[in-house]
């Protein structure tokens, strides 16, 4: 029996993701470090959740926990809320909007929201973002998009 119920449903949540993910990516071709083919960032990625979960299994039946209060269903849908909502402005708005969306609706689920905090985050996300996958990457959305005549 796990000492620690939080990182036995954690890691196996991990797992289960990081299966998913392989499994979805594993016709992908890989390519290498220099010359990744679309294939080598979910790989990679699946992997590193595999191992996280499998870290937290493990620490699980080690490391004695705190047990669980309760299902925490009002922080799931918040997360879930966020994911939806930027998957429904991210064209309309643009990304950046989208980006800040998503961190001020997660962050709600938090017993440590702060909107002064939470807001100064979403921003810098919105912009590091913004220049990492449009700019950087040339993943194809607008920064801010029709909503606001861009």
């Amino acid at each position: 029996m796990p000492k620690d119920l939080r990182d036995f449903w954690a890691g196996l949540l991990y797992l289960i993701i990081g299966a998913a993910a392989l499994y979805m990516a594993a016709d992908y071709e890989m390519g290498t470090a220099i010359s990744m083919g679309p294939g080598y960032f979910p790989k990679v990625l699946s992997g590193l959740l595999i191992f996280i979960g499998l870290l937290s299994l493990i620490r699980s039946f080690v490391v004695e926990g705190e047990p669980l209060a309760g299902f925490p269903l009002s922080k799931i849908l918040y997360v879930t809320v966020s994911i939806l909502v930027f998957a429904l402005v991210v064209e309309g708005a643009g990304f950046a909007i989208a980006v800040m969306l998503v961190f001020g609706i997660s962050a709600a689920a938090s017993k440590f929201f702060n909107w002064k905090l939470t807001l100064l985050i979403a921003v810098g996300s919105a912009a590091f973002c913004s220049l990492l996958f449009v700019k950087g990457l040339g993943i194809p959305l607008p920064i801010f998009g029709s909503w606001f005549g861009m």
